[in-house]
C-alpha cells in the first residue's frame, strides 16, 4: 500500500465543473486512492475545501458539507499544536509557505510516500514525500 496525501486543490478541481481536463484527471486520480485505499487527507483539507466549494465553487453550504462528510470517511490526519509547531520550523527552514509547510509535515506524519498537489514543485521531495502534481 503506497499512501498518498491529498492536498485541496485536487479536490477542488474534482469538484470544479468548469477545470475541463484538470477535472477529469482530479476525478481519475481521487477514484484510484479512494478504490485502493490509499487516500489521506487531513482536517485542514477538508476546512479548506469547504470554503472554496461554498465561495469559489458557488456549492450551498449543505451540499459542501456533505461533501465534506464524504470526504471524512477516508484517512483523515487531525492538526494538532505538535504537527502546527513542525509545520513552523519547516516554514523558516525551507521557505515554504506556512500552510504548504504544513501539508507536508502532515502527510509525512501520516506516513505518506507521496503529495498530489500543484502548489509544490512536482519532484520534489520534501520531508521524505515526493511531490506529484497530477495535471502536468
Amino acid at each position: 500500500m503506497s499512501r498518498v496525501f491529498v492536498d485541496t486543490n485536487v479536490l477542488v478541481y474534482a469538484e470544479d465543473e468548469d477545470a475541463g481536463v484538470k477535472r477529469e484527471r482530479a476525478r481519475k486520480r481521487l477514484t484510484d486512492l479512494i478504490r485502493r485505499g490509499d487516500a489521506v487527507l487531513s482536517t485542514q483539507v477538508l476546512q479548506e475545501f469547504f470554503a472554496i466549494a461554498v465561495r469559489k465553487l458557488g456549492l450551498q453550504s449543505e451540499e459542501a458539507r456533505a461533501r465534506i462528510e464524504l470526504l471524512a470517511r477516508l484517512e483523515v490526519v487531525v492538526i494538532r499544536p505538535p504537527l502546527i509547531m513542525a509545520a513552523i520550523d519547516l516554514h523558516r527552514l525551507r521557505k515554504l509557505s506556512f500552510w504548504d509547510a504544513l501539508i507536508v509535515k502532515t502527510a509525512a506524519e501520516a506516513g505518506c510516500t507521496r503529495l498530489l498537489s500543484e502548489d509544490l514543485s512536482h519532484g520534489q521531495v520534501l520531508e521524505g514525500v515526493r511531490i506529484e502534481n497530477p495535471f502536468l
